[in-house]
């Protein structure tokens, strides 16, 4: 550290700087570079000679070795033509002699070739690292250093996947979606998805689009902070002020496009630079610290893959939150990020045990009884509000829900989600790993044990019509195992009988008092799940095993659908890839019915799609977003392989196929499929018509 802070002495000493910054500087050569970074920047000192020492010390470079030696400098890659044209179109923006320009050419080629040879990358032509070499090559710096400084900006600040429908952008849309959901929303309808705008703002730090004074005075404040999470609400911020400029094409119509959106930070000034990070940094606290603690690999020099149970974030509905921040945040005081826990699971089950600070909200009401759901709705955001005014232990600004940790049982949670998001309700996240994951991470911590503060995080009600509460004071003595919270519970639809009516309920919650709640030992076997997972069998009420049987399956009700589900995808890799001509097949010869709908996921997600009926199969295309008229074949299934058909009684346009297979033990269940299906009682008549004519033929053969 001494040598660094000498060559920062020697630097300064060119530029007439008063004897009072070398005395307020002396404390340098013990300091953390990034302390030292703040001193420099805080009295202005500016020049190409301390920018080159500053930018070394915040990257951590000063003194490091030439990494180029080892190289024998032989330019011979395969893409090595679409590096040099990318080099050269690089200085060709920048103002130098034609002697300079071609010293720098060499320079930015050598640096990115041996970079791909050294970490065994191909590059594409959608990469920026040209771009951020450009700031660099202000700074005039030999090239072993500008090797050195562009290797640590590439590790520590360019997240790895920065590519197409990569996994940063995947992120930033969740980040998006939880700060701005009507803008998120708007534009996917457009279909502008961030990698079409951003990548190159992620790829080169905004030096691709930024002039270069505003290039220089954002990358001061972007290394000072030294948080390479923070690009992402820095894209945040711009992506918003864009929406706040109205575009308009010729004809005074509303137009936006990626293109218009990928220039916006064009328009900054070096000026509006504090602002910017102001805002930024804003976002930032009202952001839960598990966006970034659960995607700490997208920046470093690691190479290890992301882990099996990390998020597929392109897969999520909404940000997901860790449940030690769930449990941590309502610990702290007013500031920071404060959740408003949303239990989405069936009554029983939060009867059995639940979050002590958690409001019920029984998701299965969303079909079964739609008015009663907006009631209960309605109940819960004003039930925020009441919480965030008392002060309440329960409350937060930021809503977040949480599932069985069960993927088969949580699909109705997820569409409330879903109807949330729809609303373009901010601070929408979802509890990862759900109540499961809460009673193990209870377990981890030994709740029985030392860590006392955990002791009453999990209650479940005693009596029948007995609420726990959740503002966290208690009515009963500390030491006698039980503890009344006030506010949430009390409100909360937590009641073992589903029958009893919502405004009756919300006059009792208002009205009473809760009784105490009992805290859930963990001696005793957790609660078991409600639906017990099982094959359909010969007593089922689906009949005999198909074969030779009429009828081979049934339109259920309500009680029917059960939730013994497989994943609906039963087809192969190569089927999954198959793309196809939507018309092409809608109008084939042996296609005898067409039948427009939605394929609901577990998730929660629906996707448009064609059912395709013919005389012995039922084929599933899912439309391509970004190809109009195409699809996947997402699944194909043989008619004689259904078992089950069921509807809800509810909302009868959600259709469930289920298909299996005769063995020994019975018919065993191989595959569910989901549909939200227009006139689903006509599109129903015609698949049992047409499954009652193979078995037919299946029986007379």
């Amino acid at each position: 550290m001494w040598t660094v802070f000498s060559r920062f002495l020697r630097a300064l000493a060119c530029l007439a700087i008063p004897e009072c910054f070398f005395v307020e500087c002396s404390f340098m050569y013990t300091a953390d570079p990034l302390s030292v970074f703040v001193c420099c920047n805080k009295n202005s000192i500016f020049s190409c000679e301390s920018f080159f020492v500053l930018w070394q010390i915040a990257l951590n470079v000063s003194g490091k070795g030439d990494s180029l030696s080892p190289w024998d400098g032989v330019l011979d890659l395969l893409e090595q033509t679409l590096i040099h044209n990318r080099s050269q179109q690089l200085i060709d923006q920048l103002e130098a002699s034609e002697e300079e320009r071609s010293d720098m050419v060499s320079d930015v080629e050598s640096v990115i070739t041996f970079y791909c040879k050294s970490r065994n990358i191909t590059f594409t032509p959608e990469l920026s690292w040209p771009h951020v070499l450009k700031p660099l090559l202000g700074l005039r710096l030999p090239r072993s250093d500008l090797y050195n400084c562009f290797y640590a900006v590439m590790n520590k600040y360019i997240p790895r996947d920065c590519v197409p429908k990569g996994r940063p952008f995947h992120l930033y849309r969740l980040l998006l979606q939880y700060h701005e959901p009507e803008l998120c929303s708007f534009l996917d309808t457009k279909k502008i998805t961030p990698d079409s705008y951003a990548i190159s703002w992620l790829g080169s730090l905004f030096s691709s689009h930024c002039r270069p004074e505003v290039t220089q005075a954002l990358w001061d404040s972007y290394l000072q902070q030294g948080d390479p999470f923070l690009i992402f609400f820095l894209m945040l911020i711009i992506l918003v002020n864009a929406k706040l400029r109205p575009f308009w094409d010729k004809k005074e119509r509303f137009f936006i496009d990626a293109e218009m959106l990928e220039a916006s930070p064009s328009l900054l000034e070096a000026e509006d630079i504090e602002d910017l990070f102001s805002l930024a940094q804003y976002y930032q606290s009202k952001t839960p610290l598990s966006l970034r603690k659960m995607n700490q690999n997208l920046f470093g020099s690691s190479l290890v893959a992301l882990k099996e149970e990390d998020t597929d974030l392109s897969q999520a509905l909404c940000l997901p939150v860790s449940v030690p921040e769930i449990l941590q945040a309502n610990q702290l005081q007013q500031d920071g990020v404060r959740f408003f826990v949303v239990d989405c699971r069936p009554a029983e089950q939060y009867n059995a045990g639940h979050l002590s600070t958690a409001f019920h909200l029984d998701s299965d009401l969303m079909l079964q009884n739609p008015s009663e759901f907006a009631l209960s709705v309605k109940s819960l955001l004003e039930t925020q509000k009441q919480s965030l005014e008392s002060g309440s232990i329960a409350s937060g600004e930021h809503l977040c829900f949480m599932g069985s940790g069960r993927e088969e049982e949580d699909m109705y949670m997820n569409m409330v989600l879903a109807h949330f998001l729809q609303k373009n309700k901010e601070y929408v996240s979802i509890a990862k790993g759900g109540f499961m994951g809460l009673q193990k991470h209870l377990v981890d911590m030994n709740v029985e044990g030392l860590d006392s503060s955990y002791v009453n995080w999990i209650v479940s009600t005693s009596g029948s019509h007995s609420l726990g509460s959740a503002d966290g004071e208690s009515l009963s003595s500390p030491g006698d195992g039980k503890g009344v919270k006030s506010l949430v519970n009390k409100m909360t639809f937590a009641l073992k009988s589903k029958s009893v009516n919502v405004k009756e309920k919300m006059i009792s919650f208002i009205e009473n008092t809760s009784t105490p709640v009992e805290r859930i030992t963990f001696n005793l076997p957790w609660p078991e799940k409600v639906v017990q997972d099982r094959h359909v069998s010969s007593s089922d009420r689906v009949g005999k095993p198909y074969r030779g049987v009429k009828p081979v399956f049934s339109i259920g009700d309500e009680e029917e659908y059960d939730t013994d589900e497989i994943d609906s995808s039963s087809m192969s890799d190569d089927d999954r890839k198959e793309i196809v001509n939507i018309q092409t097949w809608i109008s084939k010869p042996d296609v005898k019915h067409h039948i427009p709908c939605n394929e609901v996921k577990e998730t929660g997600h629906m996707f448009p799609s064609h059912l395709l009926i013919t005389a012995t199969h039922m084929y599933c295309l899912r439309e391509i977003a970004s190809r109009k008229g195409f699809a996947y074949i997402q699944s194909r299934q043989a008619l004689s392989s259904v078992v089950k058909i069921t509807s809800k009684k509810k909302h009868p346009e959600l259709i469930t196929f289920k298909f299996g297979s005769n063995n020994s033990a019975g018919v065993e269940i191989s595959a569910v499929e989901r549909y939200l299906i227009p006139n689903a009682g006509d599109a129903t008549k015609v698949i049992k018509q047409q499954i009652m004519k193979v078995l037919d033929a299946l029986e007379s053969s």
